[in-house]
């Protein structure tokens, strides 16, 4: 199956599962923004347990904070925003779509690579165990031509980009042959720039209302919050500060479902450390945030790092965790060295003095400062794709199954009478009552055993038990792994140290610490 088809799957399993709706559903939805449902709501939150608590519980010079969505409107010019915060922008004259220039060209080069893997799993579907991949990347005329155009259009990329020649951009793209994914048309405009904030106005009157931003990054409040922190928590660098929190980008290009929204959620933390420190710190957040990201056991092979070419104002080294996705691999976290640049321009344009008092060396200075940056509802995203899939079983027929990663699971264990009389829902009952201070447990009792085995399946449940007759008689039940489909005989008194182990956030934390 192609993979934009089972990423449309992936899609409309959201929906029907209670995942993530489409915003504003009944009035026909509101673009590039989305409802998570019942089932969506307690996987973002698990999500985000496993951050904070992997952020705070295991470092104990990171605290968080929760900063306010709005703030004073001259923060904005400060950080860079107001001036800076924009992206390369294109339309298309046939279909009036607009589209961001960058994501283009990265779209072309990324079919590049695809062209060349395409060619490399052919070949090894062709030699079999013989297969010599490194020879046929350095030998086979068709991937070292593919190769050679793909690197040639990075190079050129790459240097626009740095240079942020927008008429380069538009050139690159009617030169690469381009076309609209609506209109299949190369009728461009020229490449212009847009500041991606949202304004709004905050006061009593419209005479006396003053213009504010909704922020479109979490990071700002904490490095306003510097000095709050660090005095009244006693911090001594190297330290961090952690936030979760709701981010506004007025995202032209919002795409491919929650991938590119305009409301979003962040997850961040600031590392404050020493100048000239900073690029050892870089190195090592980079190696814990991947070790964090691969203790969901998604594969080695699905994570990859991407060093940026073009830095940011603020940075002097950055770069990016890529996921595999159904369509390519794709941003999820950031991990970026953005020297003092904040605290300095928070410091100038505030006219407070926001430095660190060192004990150890006598000496005052603006702490350096290593960034991660994790979107949530990227990271969301990756997780279903990942989990999601269609196996077909031994008799045939087909089940759809989520296999989340346990921890991270809506709901840890479905509880099932076999019938609905002789006392088994009762005692069903009283098993839920018991287990539900400890974890998410669902009740279960509508249609046949395999359509609730199978709805289970569909939610990501790792555990199901079945309550039956003979649980009356010596109190144990039959316990389903939802991965392996494999049942056992389990004692009552038993389950909760038994499936606690495997579903907490405390079985995670311990494959990172």
């Amino acid at each position: 199956m192609a993979q934009e088809d089972i990423f449309k799957k992936i899609v409309s399993h959201c929906k029907e599962y209670g995942f993530v709706f489409p915003s504003s559903d009944i009035y026909d939805g509101l673009g590039a923004v989305y409802d998570y449902g019942q089932n969506g709501v307690e996987l973002k939150n698990n999500i985000k347990q496993y951050w904070w608590q992997s952020m705070v519980l295991l470092h104990e010079n990171i605290v968080g904070i929760d900063s306010a969505i709005f703030m004073h409107p001259t923060i904005w010019k400060a950080s860079g925003h107001v001036d800076a915060f924009n992206d390369p922008l294109i339309d298309n004259r046939d279909s009036k779509k607009r589209y961001r220039a960058d994501v283009l060209i990265e779209d072309r080069i990324a079919a590049y690579e695809e062209k060349i893997e395409k060619e490399v799993a052919k070949a090894r579907k062709r030699f079999g165990e013989s297969f010599d991949e490194a020879q046929y990347r350095a030998t086979s005329p068709r991937v070292l031509e593919t190769q050679q155009k793909r690197d040639a259009l990075h190079a050129r990329y790459a240097e626009a980009m740095n240079a942020m020649n927008l008429e380069e951009l538009g050139n690159i793209i009617r030169d690469e042959e381009i076309v609209c994914p609506i209109s299949g048309t190369r009728n461009w405009t020229e490449v212009r720039q847009f500041n991606l904030m949202f304004k709004t106005e905050v006061g009593s009157t419209a005479e006396g209302a003053s213009t504010i931003y909704l922020r479109p990054e979490t990071a700002q409040g904490i490095f306003v919050n510097y000095l709050n922190v660090q005095k009244t928590g006693r911090m001594k660098v190297p330290f961090g500060i952690a936030q979760i929190g709701k981010a506004f980008r007025n995202e032209i290009v919002a795409r491919q479902f929650i991938f590119r929204m305009r409301e979003f959620e962040q997850m961040e933390m600031q590392f404050f450390v020493k100048p000239g420190t900073e690029l050892e710190w870089f190195d090592r957040w980079k190696q814990t945030r991947l070790a964090w990201h691969q203790a969901l056991g998604f594969g080695e092979e699905n994570y990859r790092f991407h060093d940026h070419e073009k830095l940011a104002h603020y940075a002097n080294a950055a770069a990016d965790i890529e996921f595999r996705m159904p369509f390519g691999f794709k941003e999820v976290e950031g991990i970026h060295s953005r020297t003092n640049f904040d605290l300095s321009q928070h410091a100038k344009f505030s006219g407070r003095k926001i430095e660190y008092f060192d004990p150890e060396t006598n000496e005052s200075y603006t702490p350096y400062v290593i960034e991660t940056s994790i979107g949530v509802d990227r990271m969301f995203l990756s997780v279903m794709c990942h989990s999601y899939e269609e196996e077909r079983l031994e008799n045939g027929e087909t089940r759809t199954v989520l296999k989340l990663p346990a921890a991270l699971a809506p709901t840890k264990l479905a509880v099932m009478p076999l019938v609905r009389k002789e006392g088994l829902p009762e005692k069903a009952r009283e098993i839920v009552n018991d287990l539900k201070f400890h974890f998410n447990c669902k009740y279960d009792e509508k249609d046949s055993i395999g359509k609730r085995y199978r709805r289970q399946d569909a939610v990501g449940t790792p555990y199901c038990i079945t309550v039956d007759h003979e649980t009356m008689k010596d109190d144990c039940v039959t316990l389903r792994d939802r991965d392996t489909m494999q049942q056992q005989r389990v004692r009552i008194s038993d389950l909760r140290a038994l499936i606690e182990e495997k579903v907490s956030i405390t079985s995670l934390l311990k494959k990172i610490n």
